[in-house]
């Protein structure tokens, strides 16, 4: 059981392979061993019922059956709101949304399951309820747009379990410009807005982890240099290997060392190799169509996403993991079938950008249920093939500790520490 092996502590952390133990047999003891985290997964509150919720085998690619036979031991589940106009009413209709998502969270928690699951506030609370043999819930916030224009919000927020927020989504927020910006080099604040530069103090002083995996590059170099604290990136990859302006540049994750920070590769088809991914999307658009067809679903490209209608994006999430699943099945029986993107290339991105900055500032993330998902690791009930692979590599136990979760705990002690010397 994985908590035994927790309170048996450094001397299971550092202990050496059994004599004539098979590759296999280690990558399995060391993903026992370790506290696994997952830092970004998106939920729909249609699955936070009484009738249907995570203790069910949903077909999410997250839920509490699925972590129980991945070992994945903490999904941070994520408050998202897309972006909108920046004005009172769009900050009221977000508002509404992402109160929905944090009592969503809390039923599942406090009402549906909780003699499985728990919610973490802190390291310690991690660590206790995985010793207790449950699982872990912990909250994130993808875009602090439902926040509008009243800081005091960050608070509540915090009080309701988030310990990160990022400033900004897919398009300009009122506190920072996003990635998208790149697109057609339109900015809105040329970095944080004077309202963001108050929201990185705010947060500062909360204790609150500050994500940086979706504002622009301005954005984040000008929150590293004005946080006090460590931040991260929830949900990122290494822009070196895949330029796309969701990735992290060397100057980029260079100061998120020097920072103190984490980044958390992201197993997001397209953020991991581009050419990969658009050969086998362009080849997967007609089967998953037909897939969608056969199912007598509506069927959407993700670059669509942002176009959608509130009521088209939902019914998307809710089919997508549905029609892909059953879409790369098809695929798999013919020969012809381009390569996925897989578990090898989130590692590929690990191995790059371990080298540059070191191993106490990468972390790993799937964004599982919002986009997220590789050949390998298509869902939670795979994530010991990630610990195989980085056992195939040759990280040791100790070091694939950190990467799974041990990088991430420190940094949010860290933060929690500095904010209290507020």
């Amino acid at each position: 059981m994985k908590h035994l092996s927790i309170l048996l502590g450094t001397l299971l952390l550092f202990s050496c392979a059994k004599k004539g133990e098979t590759l296999e047999k280690k990558a399995k003891r060391i993903h026992q061993n370790v506290i696994t985290i997952d830092t970004h997964d998106d939920i729909n509150v249609k699955n936070f019922t009484d009738g249907i919720n995570y203790t069910q085998n949903l077909e999410t690619q997250v839920n509490l059956p699925k972590m129980k036979a991945g070992d994945l031991d903490v999904a941070w589940l994520i408050v998202y709101t897309g972006q909108d106009s920046l004005n009172a009413d769009g900050y009221a209709k977000a508002a509404d949304n992402a109160i929905a998502k944090f009592e969503a969270i809390h039923r599942l928690c406090e009402v549906y399951a909780p003699d499985q699951i728990e919610l973490a506030l802190t390291s310690e609370d991690v660590r206790r309820i995985v010793g207790s043999g449950k699982k872990v819930a912990m909250i994130g916030v993808e875009n602090a747009y439902p926040i509008g224009e009243d800081l005091s919000k960050f608070e509540d927020y915090y009080n309701r379990g988030a310990r990160y927020i990022s400033l900004s989504h897919n398009g300009h927020s009122q506190f920072c410009d996003s990635n998208t910006g790149e697109k057609d080099d339109i900015w809105l604040h040329n970095g944080l807005s004077e309202l963001g530069k108050e929201a990185v103090k705010e947060m500062n002083r909360l204790g609150m982890m500050i994500d940086v995996s979706h504002p622009s590059k301005a954005s984040i170099m000008q929150m590293i240099a004005l946080s006090k604290a460590p931040i991260i990136a929830s949900h990122s990859s290494a822009r070196a290997l895949c330029d796309h302006s969701r990735n992290l540049d060397d100057e980029q994750l260079l100061a998120l060392k020097d920072n103190g920070g984490v980044v958390q590769t992201v197993a997001f088809s397209s953020y991991l190799n581009t050419e990969k991914h658009e050969k086998r999307a362009a080849y997967m658009k007609q089967i998953y169509q037909e897939i969608a067809d056969s199912l007598g679903v509506n069927w959407y490209e993700r670059s669509q996403f942002s176009s959608l209608t509130k009521t088209e994006q939902e019914e998307f999430m809710e089919n997508y993991p549905k029609v892909t699943k059953m879409g790369d099945e098809k695929a798999a029986k013919n020969a012809d079938a381009p390569s996925p993107v897989s578990v090898t290339d989130l590692v590929d991105h690990i191995d790059y950008m371990v080298k540059l900055i070191g191993i106490d500032h990468v972390g790993i993330s799937s964004d599982f249920d919002g986009g997220g998902g590789i050949e390998g690791w298509s869902d939670a009930s795979e994530t010991f093939n990630v610990t195989l692979e980085l056992v195939k590599r040759g990280y040791s136990e100790e070091e694939i500790a950190k990467l799974w979760g041990e990088n991430l705990l420190r940094v949010l002690d860290k933060v929690q520490e500095i904010a209290s010397q507020h």
